[in-house]
């Protein structure tokens, strides 16, 4: 038998409440190992990536072989960084008087499929199987199963010398310093002994199977509650694992494509676990449930703007609310003058509104309102979009001519860098920052993407504001756009000093009126003849951030020369817009098969070497993501 189908039936026999019943196939069982999430802790730190869920702060990963432990490692503390066990639930068991400890065992499938963990061990004639799922943001469930009955025992040792721990009836509790509470709750007649930062839990009869349910608080007010419902999620295992199995299948189905290559589907899926990885309930003062860019990066623990915009488009097709909320949560600090913070944090002192991030907002609530139809949502946030829209008119216009330029609050060049969202990017070299007003400066440069992005606020503006019986009034610019940043002689887009020349230097920013569609079609045109220049930017990976043969560009230089995503993706996208359909499923195709890893094992992450699909920074990126399901959903379309 295929292992893989083997596996899949023996977590299938987790499933089962009765012998023999048949239980409903998980299509997440088509795709297994999608990502190595293999690492087993020595201390307190480290580690590239975990499983988690449902918005949960607590995460897990499978063991390495050569490491072995005969539990799932963790739970990890996402929020403070730190391992709370090295495997908090080890199995082991007794036979005729003699103890098998977990150390015993050894391991003979270990599996990530898509929502959930599983692995399979033995010792002899003993095999065991365990799974491994959430089942909402504070509680993840633990199968454990034999084919025979066996004494069971399950103990673990707890990290942090800093811990509190304690026994609450059926529960390990254990109380970290920042008031977060982590607890394992074991079935009724466990008999848990805990000594220190050690336990056992052993059982008064024999069995072929035990459940333990992992929570996770973030704030000890919770706990009494959470244990009430950890004690009661134990005695509904078989209708969590439909309900769980139900939501995944949802997930796949609404975002897989029947038309497409088995190697797409895999980074489609892949893509969509690395967004729910990255999803973070509400805590502190996060007030709703969004996405950090990644989960394995300690600095990427808040939620960014620019970020949350493009997180959400993705998101809205498998888990609408998740993406509402999105939006929601950086909206819950905009200001009173209508700016939207760069980034939000459980700590709002940490809050950086130095600068905003490019406006794609309005982009964002539409594209949930497609997919939904929610014109409640729209009425909810088209009055704070409006408030958004018009703040870069009255903060960032610094001779009011109805162009718009990128800046800071604080006058800095390097947060003026921020808000663009290209932090380094070469056209702002010789930029120099002008004050518009109090807590308002420019730099002395109009930026093309950022007025394009207005451009298409301002068209979806207008019609979110039919939707619910607005009046919109806002004059639109796209007209005097269209002309004033194109470069005649070069054919492309560019910025443009203040009452100055064009800014030459050839960047995404360029291709960013395609998008928008604000370019005619004779531009468009011209913009593809460069776009199509194998020395500029149909690259080996297409669509870099500068264009290649300029003399500034850096294979590693993070927006002076990588490939991003979000970049590529506009930019494929806006040539579609205008006809190139061949030419847009070419360089998808490029982008698919050529990124290092995408179609195998390793994570996604925030950018690539355009010239050999090499990886950069963080993986786990939730945009690079974002942009390789929109890039899948529109492929081959006309």
């Amino acid at each position: 038998m295929n292992k893989i189908l083997w596996i899949g039936w023996a977590v299938l026999s987790l499933v089962s409440c009765r012998p023999g019943e048949i239980p409903k196939s998980e299509k997440a069982f088509e795709y297994p190992d999608i990502l190595n999430i293999t690492y087993t802790p020595d201390h307190s730190k480290g580690g590239k990536g975990w499983y988690t869920d449902c918005g949960a702060w607590m995460g897990f990963t499978l063991p390495e072989a050569e490491k072995f432990t005969n539990g799932f490692c963790g739970p990890f503390d996402l929020d403070n960084r730190r391992w709370i066990s090295r495997s908090l639930v080890q199995v082991g068991y007794v036979e005729n008087g003699k103890i098998i400890t977990p150390d015993m065992f050894h391991p003979d499938s270990l599996v990530y499929f898509p929502g959930q963990l599983y692995m399979e061990s033995s010792i002899a004639t003993v095999s065991i199987r365990q799974r491994l799922f959430f089942t909402d943001k504070n509680h993840a469930l633990l199968l454990c199963q034999s084919d025979e009955e066996i004494d069971w025992f399950l103990e673990g040792s707890i990290w942090g010398e800093d811990y509190k721990n304690e026994v609450i009836n059926q529960s390990l509790v254990i109380y970290l310093p920042r008031g977060e509470v982590a607890a394992v709750t074991f079935e009724k007649d466990a008999e848990i002994m805990l000594t220190s930062s050690v336990y056992k839990a052993s059982f008064s009869k024999l069995a072929r199977h035990h459940i333990a349910v992992f929570s996770f608080f973030n704030k000890q007010e919770e706990l009494q509650q959470g244990l009430e419902k950890a004690e009661a999620l134990l005695g509904q295992s078989q209708h969590l694992q439909e309900q769980h199995a139900q939501r995944w299948n949802t997930y796949l189905e609404r975002i897989l494509r029947t038309d497409m290559p088995a190697s797409y589907n895999q980074i489609a899926v892949k893509a969509m676990v690395t967004l729910l990885s990255n999803w973070r309930s509400s805590k502190g003062d996060l007030l709703h449930d969004g996405m950090v860019p990644s989960h394995a990066v300690g600095y990427f623990v808040g939620f960014w703007a620019w970020d949350t915009w493009k997180q959400a488009v993705a998101t809205v097709r498998f888990e609408p609310e998740l993406a509402k909320n999105q939006i929601r949560s950086m909206f819950d600090y905009q200001d009173e003058a209508g700016m939207i913070a760069d980034c939000i944090y459980s700590d709002k002192r940490e809050n950086n509104y130095r600068d905003s991030k490019p406006p794609l907002a309005a982009w964002s609530v539409y594209e949930v309102f497609r997919e939904t139809a929610d014109t409640a949502f729209v009425r909810e946030m088209y009055p704070k979009l409006l408030k958004y829209y018009r703040w870069w008119f009255s903060y960032r216009d610094h001779n009011g001519n109805g162009i718009c330029e990128f800046g800071s609050t604080d006058g800095t060049e390097e947060a003026a860098k921020w808000e663009s969202g290209m932090d380094n990017a070469v056209r702002f070299d010789e930029a120099k920052m002008v004050k518009n007003r109090e807590g308002a400066w420019s730099f002395n440069q109009e930026s093309v993407d950022l007025n394009a992005y207005l451009s298409y606020e301002h068209r979806l503006l207008k019609q979110m504001a039919a939707l619910v019986g607005e009046r919109f009034e806002e004059p639109d610019r796209t007209e005097n756009l269209r002309t004033y940043f194109f470069d005649e002689e070069k054919g492309y887009f560019f910025d443009k000093v203040l009452e100055g020349d064009f800014v030459r230097v050839e960047g995404p920013e360029g291709w960013t009126p395609l998008w928008t569609e604000i370019a005619t079609s004779e531009q468009a045109g011209r913009v593809m003849k460069i776009l199509a220049d194998t020395n500029k930017f149909s690259t080996y990976i297409p669509f870099p951030t500068l264009a290649a043969d300029h003399p500034k560009f850096l294979p590693g230089g993070y927006w002076r020369g990588p490939i991003w995503l979000d970049q590529v993706y506009f930019g494929i996208s806006g040539i579609r817009k205008y006809g190139y359909h061949r030419q847009a499923d070419y360089y998808t195709d490029q982008v698919f098969t050529r990124l290092k890893g995408l179609s195998g094992k390793a994570p996604i992450h925030e950018n690539y070497d355009t010239h050999d699909g090499s990886v950069l920074k963080a993986p786990h990126f939730s945009w690079s993501a974002a942009h390789l399901l929109m890039l899948y959903w529109e492929y081959g379309r006309k």
